[in-house]
């Protein structure tokens, strides 16, 4: 099959290995192919569902709906694809599928999709040995139009050896791209009116099984993604600052800004899916972390930057994403100010500047990413702070155009990075236009840019 404009639905359940999903959303990407998800509730345990829609760019069906959810859903959803992943598949959404049960979004759209659907299992050798999950995968290989992949044996998440380990994503796209597999037009009684229908397509063979992938992607272990040596982060660790800062006025008033942390969790995901260990400062905000990302949780600017200057010297990558507050009450009332609606004036002194102390600590093998978000003499600005700081780089965005910036998923961008020419003695700066693009886009830019940083270190 030619994945290249295919459009491919994904649906994830709660296992251990549904970080791997990630990585073959982006794999289908490359190939051209245009993917959108749907999650069991107990994958947004593993993953969370901001990942998925940030490399999808597009709201991922889930349980309990999103903001643009709409009331056909799991109709909607598979009627779009020309086939249905699902990766991983779990002992439980193999049983909903076995017994006709649908009751959530993964086995709502298996229900009622009409394309080729491929399952990968993934489960511990215990549960892929018992009678029923044997039986439940011996009905649905004779589903019509329904592949079942096989679990390679290998070392387990759990530690144990055996069958069940989830195939690799690449093994996945390698089988796609080699396999028969028809595009199932809508059934003629669901098609929408005015939507045209695809001429029909043979049906697969029941029972069809998949042909076994070229051996140079067979991997033999069910690894962490810090932990696979085939990619490129392994064995390097990023430290990542979070969210915003709040800075008390008294017991229940404090300085703060609009960040969501969404921009954060987005270069986790993408530095964890690249095979780093990702630690995180992460003061408060509502997006949410993937799980494997290990987070510290502070309130203020000092806090966090007590924390940064800890944990940085493990580090080889420090990407300051936070939202840091730069000043703070300079007396903090221990008790609630009382409203007298009389005038109200606050003394404020600067916060330390976290860029500045870290690059101070700087290990000559070490990257350090700035951020800077502009309002008005974007380049200007973000420039003279790169200067300032020292940094390897710094992220200017800003959040100025409509539906982007705060609490969106898209943002206006630009990577500016430190160059020093040999024969100068002041640091110049590289300036790129700026340009809209997910935070994701923003995230790759930056993992990209580190890894060749840390390449040539």
């Amino acid at each position: 099959m030619n994945l290249a404009g295919k459009k491919v639905l994904l649906g994830v359940s709660g296992g251990i290995a549904a970080y791997k999903s990630c990585e073959l959303l982006r794999l289908l990407q490359k190939k051209g192919a245009e993917v959108r998800v749907c999650m069991t509730e107990a994958a947004t345990q593993f993953v969370a569902p901001l990942t998925f829609a940030s490399l999808s760019k597009c709201p991922v069906y889930l349980k309990n709906g999103t903001m643009e959810a709409r009331p056909f859903q799991h109709i909607d959803f598979p009627r779009w694809a020309d086939l249905y992943l699902v990766v991983p598949a779990t002992a439980n959404v193999i049983g909903k599928f076995a017994c006709g049960i649908a009751d959530d979004p993964v086995s709502l759209c298996f229900m009622s999709c009409t394309c080729p659907r491929v399952i990968a299992p993934a489960m511990n050798v215990a549960m892929y040995n018992s009678p029923a999950v044997k039986r439940n995968l011996a009905v649905l290989r004779e589903f019509e139009n329904t592949t079942v992949l096989e679990s390679p044996a290998g070392v387990l998440a759990c530690g144990e050896v055996g069958q069940g380990r989830l195939m690799e994503p690449a093994e996945i796209v390698a089988y796609l791209e080699g396999a028969s597999l028809p595009l199932a037009p809508v059934s003629p009684g669901c098609t929408k009116v005015g939507e045209p229908v695809e001429p029909s397509a043979t049906p697969s063979p029941r029972g069809s099984t998949p042909k076994t992938p070229d051996a140079s992607v067979l991997k033999t272990a069910e690894l962490p993604p810090a932990q696979d040596p085939t990619l490129p982060g392994y064995g390097k660790k990023v430290l990542i600052t979070a969210g915003r800062t709040e800075e008390a006025i008294d017991p229940v008033r404090y300085i703060s800004n609009r960040s969501s942390g969404k921009t954060a969790v987005a270069i986790a995901a993408t530095f964890l899916a690249n095979g780093f260990d990702v630690s995180v400062v992460a003061g408060p905000m509502e997006a949410e972390f993937p799980g494997g990302v290990h987070v510290t949780k502070i309130k203020s600017a000092r806090d966090m930057h007590k924390a940064v200057l800890e944990q940085m010297k493990n580090a080889d990558v420090l990407v300051h994403c936070a939202a840091v507050a730069d000043y703070r009450p300079k007396v903090a009332a221990t008790e609630k100010i009382k409203d007298s609606r009389s005038q109200l004036i606050l003394e404020l002194e600067p916060n330390p500047n976290i860029l500045r102390d870290s690059v101070a600590q700087k290990r000559a093998d070490q990257v350090i990413i700035g951020f800077a978000l502009e309002t008005d003499h974007f380049k200007e600005h973000a420039a003279e702070k790169l200067k300032k700081s020292g940094a390897d780089a710094l992220l200017l965005n800003a959040p100025v155009a409509a539906n982007s910036g705060f609490g969106f998923d898209e943002v206006r961008y630009t990577l500016i990075r430190a160059a020093v020419p040999a024969n100068a003695n002041a640091v110049q700066v590289e300036i790129p236009e700026m340009k809209m693009g997910s935070k994701i886009d923003l995230a790759q830019e930056i993992v990209d840019f580190s890894l060749d940083k840390l390449k040539n270190a």
